[in-house]
């Protein structure tokens, strides 16, 4: 079997809403979809969704990438995975969420050609995954009115972003604290938003308000500032922009300046990465949640399948395409009950059926 064909989408996704952060407000997201296509007529999908804020990369730079990536692709045996992605490392340092792309289609092929669904050839400890809704930054009222309506819909874990004014802060997690009750889990996420002074302060105060961990406090390349706000932290801490490679998990943890990694395929370059991970972080007894950029169900697909496959991705936060008011997969994916993600019969992702229509013409073919 070889790669026959390579086709390359430019897409728009709009957000239902404006989606803020500590970095910034977004209102749509511009990804990449890769259609990769064998000589036996099996037909792969990958998604591309780049942030030039975490790995520096932009829609243009991904095309650039795919343009020297692609044609030493083709006639390349899409089964052989680690070959394709040393490859592709070969020729292109980092750019993970340009190679991301690629892994996920060979994954799809090599789902479809076993015959599986992936997550049962990834491993299959689960069938399912529970995921968080993520709450963008608003004020708190605002915010605990969101979490009121994220738990009627059968979500029992909310990711609340922080991040901006620390008393705002520690307001909006008192809010929804009172808004949901008890019952329901709260992880805190400030993207880079704190000082390490502002990141101890605010994370002793809230406390009291139960929180399960706090996701990526400091700048990403302040790492003794991640292991003083860890030292000094009531709640766990998780690294989410700190770690884009197995190197960097490995690193971080031998600092002892984390308690838990939070995956994501745009970061590390794809599943197979995403994997070995995960396996460094389990040998470490870390544990793993696994996240998201801006996918649609394309993207969320290829992480919901890696995290059931894996014991060590025990958490979820695969909301992504349920923010998104423009759908690219119709049929097939991972679809949602309550707050868990469930797989479709299909193999592979399981990408039965793209809104071609949205998807528009290839902005590049190569054959």
């Amino acid at each position: 079997m070889g790669i026959q064909q390579i086709d390359v989408y430019d897409t728009t996704l709009r957000y239902t809403e404006p989606f803020r952060i500590s970095s910034g407000a977004s209102t749509e997201a511009r990804n990449v979809v890769v259609k990769l296509t064998t000589d036996y007529g099996v037909v792969g999908w990958g998604e591309s969704s780049p942030s030039k804020r975490v790995t520096g990369e932009t829609v243009e730079t991904v095309m650039r990438v795919l343009d020297r990536l692609s044609p030493k692709l083709i006639r390349k045996c899409p089964l052989r995975i680690e070959q394709v992605v040393d490859l592709m490392d070969q020729t292109v340092k980092a750019n993970p969420a340009a190679k991301a792309a690629i892994d996920m289609a060979l994954f799809d092929v090599l789902g479809k050609t076993a015959e599986k669904p992936l997550f049962m050839l990834l491993g299959g400890f689960r069938t399912e995954v529970v995921s968080d809704l993520t709450l963008g930054i608003k004020t708190p009222s605002q915010m605990a009115r969101d979490a009121r309506r994220a738990v009627a819909h059968g979500f029992k874990s909310l990711k609340v972003k922080l991040g901006t004014d620390p008393t705002e802060d520690v307001e909006r997690v008192r809010m929804i604290r009172k808004a949901v009750g008890e019952q329901i889990d709260l992880r805190v996420d400030a993207n880079q938003g704190w000082t390490v002074i502002r990141a101890i302060k605010v994370l002793n105060k809230i406390d009291k308000f139960r929180i399960h961990f706090a996701e990526q406090p400091v700048c990403a390349d302040d790492v003794q500032g991640l292991k003083k706000v860890r030292c000094d932290s009531p709640i766990p801490i998780m690294a989410d922009e700190s770690v884009h490679s197995p190197e960097d998990a490995l690193r971080l943890i031998e600092m002892e300046a984390i308690d838990l990694i939070n995956i994501k395929l745009m970061k590390c370059g794809g599943i197979l990465k995403g994997r070995k991970i995960a396996e460094i972080a389990e040998a470490a007894g870390i544990p793993c949640m696994i996240g998201c950029m801006s996918e649609s169900g394309i993207g969320i697909a290829a992480a919901a399948h890696l995290a059931a496959g894996l014991r060590n991705i025990r958490y979820a936060d695969l909301d992504s395409d349920l923010l998104l008011s423009d759908k690219l997969v119709t049929k097939g994916g991972v679809g949602l009950e309550d707050s868990a993600r469930v797989f479709s019969r299909s193999c592979g992702l399981g990408v039965d059926q793209i809104n071609e229509g949205h998807l528009g013409k290839p902005a590049r073919k190569y054959s």
